[in-house]
This record gives C-alpha cells, structure tokens and sequence, in this order.
C-alpha cells in the first residue's frame, strides 16, 4: 500500500535551507514528510528532479474585482495558479462598492467559494467615520486586513480617509492584531502637480513620473507609520518605491513601532528610462516606476532583508483605458499575477540573491503578515500542500496566452531565467505547466487569519 497520496521530487526551498536531489510527501492536503534521498512510495510520483519545489506564492495585493464584469475572483484565480500563486489576497476596491459592510464582505467570501481555483483572503475597508461601527463585524467574518488610501482614487468606492478618522480606525482594528494597510500618496500635492501640467500641455509618456515625486510618497509613508506610533496598531505602507521610504520604514521599526512594507515586483523589475517610453501608460502604476539607479537601490533593501514581502498589485485594465495620450487619463495598474513569480526570481537571480530570498518575500512574509502562516508560507511538515515548481529556462515573457482577463503586459519581452512547471494547492494539482487542471469551488477557498497568532 503507497505511504502517501503524492511525492514530488526535486530541490526543495525550505525556510532556512535548500535541499538537493530531494522530495515532498503529501496526505490529506497536508505536507506529511520532506527529505532527501530516496523518496518513499506514493499514490502519484512527480519527478521534478533538476527543478525547483517552491513555497507556492501568496500574493498579498491583488485587485480582482476593480472592474465591474470583466475579470472577478474565479478568472483572476486562474492567472494565479499558472503563476505559481496558492493564495492571493485581494483588496476591497471592488466595482460599483467597497467591501466595508458585513454583507459585502460575505457576499465576496461566497464568490471565492463558488469560483476560485485556489485559496483567497480578503481585505475590508472602512470609508469614513460613519462607516467605522462595521469594524468588528468585517474582523468576525474574516478579514485578513484593512486597506486605506490617503488619496481619493475614486469617490465613494476608493475615498482619501481623514487622518482623524484614520487615527479612530486604526485604534478600533488594533486589538485584533491585523494589519492596517495604506496607500500612501500626498492629495493636495497631487492635484497641484497635475493640474499645473495639464494646464501647461505637459501630459506626454514621461509626465506621470515627474508629477508624482518622492516627496508625495515619502510624506504619506511618514504619516502612516506615525498613525501606528500613535495608536499601537500594526501600520502596514502597500507600495513603496523610493530609497527613502525603507530608510522611514526602519527608523519607526529601530524605534519599537510594529511598522511593515511591501514593495512591488515592477518597481524592482522596470525603470523609467527603458520601459516608460517603450510601454507609455502601460506601466502606468501608483506609484511611478522611477528612474533605474532608484530602482537598484530597492535591491540593496530587498538584500539587506528590509522588506516584509513583494506583491504584484495586479488589475486587469483592458488596453482602452490605457491608450489615451494625456498619461493622466490613463488608468493606474496593470496585470501582474502570472509573472510576479518569474520576474522576482529573475531579478533575485541576476541580483545575485538566493532562491531563499524568493520564498521569504514571495511566501513566509506575507503568510506571516495576514497571520496565516499556521497553515501557508513555508514548505514544513502540517502546513497545507501549496507547491509551485519552477524549472530552469531562459526565455523572452509572452502574455498572448495569459490566464487572465487580458493578453497584455508591461513585462512582454522581458527575459526570465525560470517557468512555473506546476502549481498544486492543498495537495490538489491546479496547474500542469500548460492549462488549469481543476474544477473551481472544490474546496472552501476562503482563508481565515488565525487571531491568536497576533498575540
């Protein structure tokens, strides 16, 4: 009789190490045993060997429900999968409402259960100070998190929240121990910027860069990390783009403060001289894509381990809202979910950083920051069976077959060193290197936080 249900081989990512010429046993959904050598009998052997078996990636800033009937939870978990994702956890911007009511926030959790093909935790929101009695409801019913914006992106479903009221949300949200992310961008110096621009015909490819300088972002990530000073809550900046924002970042964390930062696999991957011409609106994002030596200088933190994890921030914007030729008509954000994997081992790899890098910020950080690492994060034995495997190849990006809502991306032509070969989530086979393989909704795949973990 077979010991296991299934046994992949290969070079095993652990936490702390990297196992060659070695293997994974799964029972029940759940790792049961990881060695090296000869591996033991199963139902189903897959021979990876020369690969590598990675922490299946969990994706911690994902918009898929950000335009009404195009892309959605199901279709957006598809594109996951063929990235090598397990879990994503998607923000609460939805269109035409937030989710910042228990009833959205339900109705949003029944979708992951009906449509999606791997695992989702959900993000809520809170719009105003009328609004902040829905806290504990959203906590009860399962939020991950709670995402703010300090800039008005759209009225009423993705509003600026005053600081004062941002100060009471953040103390409301503290005991639970979540996070309390913010998108940190300075309004009035926006609207300043671009209206001066606009009224001088100054709107071309390079426009958005210059408009949105580093003094907008590194005064917002001032004012949040001061919030969590202020409140005791856990005070989370979404994007970080700029040297100065981790130097910020590590002063309020030398300072005691439970501060955390995620940046974005294009702010380590693009820069505005090679891309931002080339692609125009495309790799239109908030915030900018900055210049190439900025862009090497997020390498050092991300080496130096001053970064929480790295996300994608993927939103499926069909190409009509990105081919205006005022760069400020342009829709923000781009798709992301098939190559944050690909890209980030690529830069790690041409950065000289080990594959151990890539499933600490891809993997273990953001388990450990939505307080799901009871069960995600880490190939150890008792976490569920999330694995994505990665075989060695170089070879030019192409989206014209993506999983996604659309066939377009800013990362086309880029050259990576690895492709996602498969992708199984709780032990269930998800994707085989060319096409989904599962039926969507088999298993609940809505993912708590675990509560006491932030004790």
């Amino acid at each position: 009789m077979s010991e296991f249900d299934l046994v992949i081989k290969g070079n095993v990512v652990r936490p702390d190490e990297i196992l060659s010429d070695a293997y994974v046993a799964i029972s029940g959904g759940k790792i049961a045993r990881v060695g090296q050598g000869a591996a033991p009998s199963a139902k189903e052997v897959q021979d990876f060997r020369g690969c590598w078996i990675m922490p299946g990636v969990i994706d911690g800033q994902v918009h898929a429900a950000s335009q009404l009937n195009q892309e959605g939870l199901g279709m957006a978990s598809r594109a996951a999968a063929a990235g090598g994702i397990t879990t994503t956890i998607d923000m609460p911007y939805d269109d035409p409402a937030a989710i910042s009511t228990r009833a959205a926030f339900d109705a949003k959790v029944a979708e992951a259960r009906r449509d999606c093909h791997v695992d989702v935790a959900l993000y809520a929101t809170l719009l105003d100070e009328d609004n902040l009695p829905e806290a504990a409801g959203l906590i009860e019913a399962g939020a991950c998190a709670f995402k703010f914006s300090t800039f008005e992106a759209a009225p009423g479903r993705f509003p600026r929240v005053d600081d004062d009221v941002l100060e009471k949300a953040f103390a409301l949200i503290r005991p639970s121990g979540l996070a309390c992310g913010v998108h940190n961008q300075i309004q009035y110096l926006t609207t300043k910027n671009v209206t001066r621009m606009r009224e001088a015909g100054d709107t071309g490819w390079d426009a958005f860069m210059r408009a949105h300088t580093p003094l907008i972002e590194d005064m917002a990530t001032t004012q949040v990390y001061e919030l969590g000073a202020r409140t005791g809550a856990r005070a989370h900046v979404v994007h970080v783009s700029t040297d100065r924002g981790f130097e910020i970042h590590r002063m309020y964390r030398n300072a005691g403060h439970d501060v955390s930062l995620e940046t974005c696999v294009q702010y380590l991957m693009l820069n505005h001289e090679d891309h931002a011409k080339r692609f125009g609106a495309r790799i239109k994002h908030y915030p900018p894509i900055r210049p190439r030596a900025e862009m090497e200088k997020l390498w050092t933190h991300i080496a130096a381990g001053n970064c929480t994890f790295v996300s994608s921030d993927h939103v499926s914007w069909g190409l009509d809202r990105k081919d205006d030729p005022d760069i400020f008509a342009n829709k923000s954000g781009g798709p992301g979910l098939e190559t944050l994997l690909p890209a980030f081992w690529s830069g790690c790899a041409e950065h000289g950083l080990s594959p151990l890098t890539v499933a600490k910020l891809l993997s273990e950080g953001p388990a450990r920051h939505f307080l799901i690492d009871d069960r995600k994060g880490s190939i150890d034995v008792g976490k569920d069976a999330d694995i994505v495997v990665l075989k060695p190849e170089t070879y030019a990006f192409d989206p014209s077959n993506s999983q996604s809502a659309v066939q377009w991306s800013s990362f086309e032509g880029r050259t990576f060193h690895a492709r996602v070969a498969g992708t199984w989530c709780r032990g269930e086979a998800v994707w085989d290197g060319q096409r989904i393989v599962n039926a969507a909704g088999g298993h609940d795949r809505f993912i708590r936080p675990c509560l006491g973990a932030a004790a």
